[in-house]
Parts: C-alpha cells; sequence; structure tokens
C-alpha cells in the first residue's frame, strides 16, 4: 500500500513538473524580439489597437501563463500584454503598424512545442 502510495505521489510530481516545459520553436526566433526586457515607445493614439484572445492548453500560472505573458510583452510594438490563467484569456495592447493579430497568435502557439497552446476567440 505504502508503495503504491509513493509511485502515484512520483507520478503526478512529474506530471506537473513536466507539463509546464518551457520549449521555443525556432520559428519563434523570427517573430519576437530580443529576450531582454525592452522600453516601450510610446504608441500614437491613432495606431493604438488591443486583442483580446482565449488560450487553450495553459496547466500552470506561473509556468505557462507568465511565460506567454513575457513573450508578448517583449515582442517590438506591444505596449502592454497581460495573461489570465484562470480565465484562460489574454490582452494586448499593441501598436497595429508593429504587430498584427496573426503574428501575435504565432507567438503564443510557438511558446510551447507549437501543439500545445491554442488561440480562440479573437477580438479586437
Amino acid at each position: 500500500m505504502k508503495f503504491t502510495k509513493i509511485i502515484t505521489t512520483l507520478a503526478i510530481a512529474s506530471l506537473v513538473l513536466v507539463s509546464c516545459k518551457k520549449e521555443e520553436d525556432k520559428n519563434l526566433a523570427n517573430i519576437k524580439a530580443v529576450e531582454s526586457p525592452k522600453e516601450h515607445k510610446a504608441i500614437a493614439a491613432e495606431n493604438v489597437q488591443t486583442a483580446s484572445f482565449t488560450i487553450e492548453g495553459m496547466t500552470c500560472a506561473m509556468g505557462c501563463a507568465k511565460t506567454i505573458e513575457k513573450e508578448l510583452t517583449n515582442l517590438d510594438g506591444v505596449e502592454k500584454a497581460t495573461v489570465d490563467f484562470d480565465k484562460k484569456t489574454a490582452t494586448v495592447v499593441f501598436d497595429k503598424t508593429v504587430q498584427n493579430q496573426e503574428n501575435l497568435t504565432k507567438v503564443v502557439q510557438a511558446t510551447g512545442d507549437g501543439k500545445t497552446y491554442k488561440v480562440s476567440n479573437i477580438k479586437s
């Protein structure tokens, strides 16, 4: 009985640790900006656009959601990005002359292995 509990506990712990893997797709390098935090340039009022969308596939707030948020925030032309793990949503404020919804979607999906995160219900 004790042996079964130990095996079950180890299996669950392994699953939790592996589920928040942080792999990057090679194509992501072509889409995202430099890894270090960047200064955000002011966006002209007529160029400000906000996109909200659903992200399926996140398994944790600190690994998945924060990693996606960081990737979006580091994109050129993005003023602010927030990812809400509980609601499975992201909201991105960006310069529409620099970024677009298609790139935002590509970045989110490429943050995992290209299959883990799925973007849907994009609204601007």
